[in-house]
C-alpha cells in the first residue's frame, strides 16, 4: 500500500550554502554560508531526482527578510553610534544599560518588551546576523540543483511544491516555519501556521532536510514535534546528511538531534530515504 511521504526542505537558499565558484554569479557571494550545505543540497536534489516518484508532497521554507530587520546590523548601533558587528548577541540588559540602541530611538520600548519576551521563552537570545535572504536578492533564491530537481518533479507529477515564507516581519525573529520566536499579535504571518501543520499531519512520514541544523531546522522541527505530540513524533525523520550547523553551533545541533531522537523522532541518511522512496514508488 502506498504511503504518504512528505519531503520538507528548510531554507535551501543560496545565502546559506557554501557554494563553489562555478555556482557564483559575478559579484555575488553567500552571506551566511553553512559549511557542508552545498553537499547537503546536492544530496537533497538527488533524492528528488531518483526517488521523487515515491513522494506525495514537497514543502520548501524560505527565509525572507527586509534589509532593516531586528536581527540585521543596520537596525542597531553601539552606545557611541558605531556599527554593531554580525554575530553580536544583544540581551534586554544591554538595552537597559545603553550598550546597544536601536537607530530609531522611538523603537526602544517595543524592543525592550520584545527582548523580555524572547528571553522568558528561553529558546534563543537575539543574535545579529549578516544581512541575508533579503527579499528579491540572489541570496534569497533556492539552490540551483534543488530548484531544478523539484521543478522536474512538479512537471512529472502535476503537483506544486508548497513554498512557506517566514521572516518578513522586521520586529521579530522567525527561525521556525511554524511561527516566529515572539509572535506579533497584529501580524498573522508570525503566528502559528495551521495550514502548514495540517498538511504535515496528513503525512505518514516527513523527511526533514535543510539549513541550518542548529537554527531553522532545529526551531521548525521543535515546533512540529510540539504540535504532533508523542503519538505522532515518529513520523519525523531527520535526514542528517542533508543538514549542517552554523559554524560555532555544532554542540547545539548535536543536542537538538539527541533531544528529538529521545522524544521518538527518527534519523536517517539520504541513502536510507532513497530506498524508502523507491519502494513506495514500486521501483
Amino acid at each position: 500500500m502506498r504511503r504518504n511521504l512528505h519531503l520538507l526542505i528548510i531554507d535551501p537558499q543560496n545565502d546559506f550554502c557554501d557554494l563553489p565558484p562555478s555556482y557564483l554569479p559575478d559579484n555575488q557571494t553567500p552571506a551566511l554560508p553553512v559549511p557542508g550545505a552545498h553537499a547537503d543540497m546536492l544530496r537533497v536534489a538527488s533524492l528528488i531526482e531518483r526517488g521523487g516518484a515515491g513522494l506525495n508532497a514537497i514543502s520548501v521554507t524560505l527565509d525572507s527578510h527586509h534589509r532593516l530587520d531586528i536581527a540585521h546590523p543596520g537596525f542597531w548601533m553601539t552606545a557611541s553610534g558605531g556599527t554593531v558587528a554580525p554575530f553580536t548577541q544583544i540581551a534586554a540588559a544591554d538595552l537597559r544599560a545603553g550598550r546597544y540602541l536601536p537607530r530609531v530611538a522611538a523603537a526602544l520600548p517595543r524592543l525592550l518588551h520584545y527582548l523580555d519576551q524572547l528571553e522568558a521563552a528561553g529558546r534563543y537570545q537575539l543574535m545579529i546576523w549578516p544581512v541575508h535572504c533579503e527579499i528579491g536578492s540572489w541570496g534569497h533564491n533556492v539552490h540551483t540543483d534543488v530548484r531544478r530537481a523539484y521543478n522536474r518533479w512538479e512537471e512529472q507529477t502535476l503537483r506544486s511544491v508548497a513554498k512557506i515564507s517566514k521572516g518578513s516581519n522586521p520586529w521579530t525573529e522567525h527561525y521556525s516555519a511554524v511561527q516566529a520566536e515572539v509572535p506579533d499579535p497584529d501580524d498573522a504571518l508570525t503566528q502559528s501556521n495551521q495550514t502548514f501543520l495540517d498538511c504535515l499531519t496528513s503525512a505518514d512520514r516527513i523527511y526533514i532536510t535543510g539549513e541550518a541544523g542548529s537554527h531553522c531546522v532545529k526551531a521548525t522541527t521543535e515546533h512540529i514535534a510540539e504540535h504532533f505530540g508523542p503519538q505522532h513524533i515518529a513520523k519525523l525523520v531527520l535526514v542528517t546528511d542533508c543538514m549542517s550547523p552554523v559554524s560555532g553551533f555544532e554542540q547545539q545541533y548535536r543536542e537538538f538531534v539527541a533531544a528529538m531522537t529521545a522524544r521518538g523522532a527518527l534519523t536517517a541518511q539520504a541513502a536510507d530515504v532513497l530506498a524508502e522512496l523507491q519502494e513506495n514508488a514500486g521501483d
